[in-house]
């Protein structure tokens, strides 16, 4: 094609977020494709033994080997790190492989790291039974309580890392205050942006220092693949976490990668519903006499909610609620839904249902559990895309 032909790229820095999640990243092979490739490939050829030594050495960008150079994978990370603000991403194998890419990427023996209890499970056990065998020591706290997080961070504090909201109370952590704290002592924020994804929070430009994502969840939308991301600075997530890609390992599978790069070009409009429909529901919930408490961002007797006013767009899809009766009230409720799915993954078009005692966190000790607040009535909700009206109806026969 002649290059006259040919449509530069415009600054992506001027488009909106939604934009952005459509038109980032992408560029055309001499093919001129519209639709995003799959570079199913393990490996590159080079032109000749110096280019090949020229791309190892890092002295010519370009593609190397698929376990951290693959350009499906690198449509997505560069159109999640426009979305966030950041300067790099890092596209992982899993939420976890993120979390873990992210601390063994920036710690070393002796590092201190202060995090919230409020975290999902599978974290609490990645730092206690496995980051804590190479002397790594963590000191938690309540997401909330900010004289704990005060006492806790020192000049010997290298991370803090935080969920706001949390997994499953929603409690909301006010980004800008710690991430004034962390600084203060030299310290980096991660927050794990989970649930609220760039389309409803974006903590980088509220001073946070690296996002964390599941792209699992609200990313793709759909349920359909395993993936993470770490996104931030081009030192310590594009030089150091991509280091320990890199080397060791945890990648991204490229299908998997178009996949979520095709799901951020309707994050937007899944969020918006997402919270619409979630609020619809949070609000029967808070009526029904069954039901003894409601955790959502949505309500107006949140007890963040006027930092969730400053710093999120809207509440998201998740809602937990406790049920009077203990273990055996929340399981009959799952139970005698006929719609919902019963299942602990979240962030799906299909509304899902699940106990977190016995799921999400149910490798925690019964007090941790209860330090964490996971109560043994409680149930946990992912509100999807279909009607309010039917989710409403289907758990009305659960909870009798």
């Amino acid at each position: 094609m002649n290059d006259s032909n040919r449509r530069h790229d415009p600054d992506a820095a001027e488009w909106s977020l939604a934009t952005r999640a459509i038109r980032v990243g992408h560029h055309p092979t001499p093919e001129r494709e519209h639709g995003e490739p799959i570079f199913t490939t393990s490996s590159f050829t080079f032109e000749s033994a110096a280019q090949a030594a020229a791309r190892f050495a890092g002295d010519e960008p370009g593609n190397i080997y698929a376990r951290f150079t693959n350009p499906t994978t690198r449509i997505f990370e560069e159109r999640l790190a426009a979305m966030e603000g950041g300067e790099d991403c890092v596209a992982t194998a899993s939420g976890m492989a993120a979390i873990l890419s992210t601390f063994m990427a920036l710690c070393q023996a002796g590092d201190e790291v202060v995090i919230s209890r409020q975290v999902f499970g599978t974290t609490n056990v990645l730092f206690d039974k496995y980051l804590a065998k190479f002397g790594l020591v963590v000191r938690w706290v309540d997401l909330t309580d900010w004289a704990q997080w005060e006492t806790a961070v020192t000049d010997r504090t290298s991370l803090l890392f935080i969920e706001t909201p949390s997994n499953p109370l929603t409690e909301v952590a006010d980004i800008r205050r710690l991430a004034e704290l962390a600084h203060a002592h030299g310290a980096a924020l991660v927050v794990d942006n989970c649930f609220c994804t760039p389309a409803l929070q974006r903590p980088l430009e509220l001073g946070a220092d690296i996002v964390i994502h599941s792209a699992t969840k609200f990313l793709d939308g759909q349920g359909r693949a395993i993936g993470g991301a770490v996104v931030g600075d081009a030192e310590r997530v594009g030089k150091e976490v991509r280091g320990f890609l890199r080397t060791c390992g945890p990648t991204m599978s490229p299908f998997n990668a178009w996949i979520f790069a095709k799901g951020l070009e309707t994050l937007n409009l899944r969020m918006e519903a997402h919270s619409r429909h979630a609020r619809e529901v949070a609000d029967w919930l808070v009526a029904h006499p069954k039901v003894a408490k409601v955790h959502f961002p949505g309500l107006a007797d949140h007890p963040q909610a006027d930092i969730i006013a400053a710093q999120q767009s809207g509440p998201g899809a998740i809602v937990s609620f406790v049920v009077e009766g203990g273990r055996d009230a929340a399981w009959q409720v799952i139970d005698r839904t006929e719609m919902l799915s019963i299942t602990a993954n979240l962030g799906d078009t299909k509304t899902t249902i699940t106990h977190p005692a016995s799921t999400t966190h149910g490798r925690l000790s019964p007090e941790a559990r209860v330090e964490a607040g996971i109560d043994e009535g409680l149930v946990r909700l992912s509100v999807g895309l279909e009607s309010p009206r039917d989710i409403i109806a289907d758990l009305a026969k659960g909870l009798g």
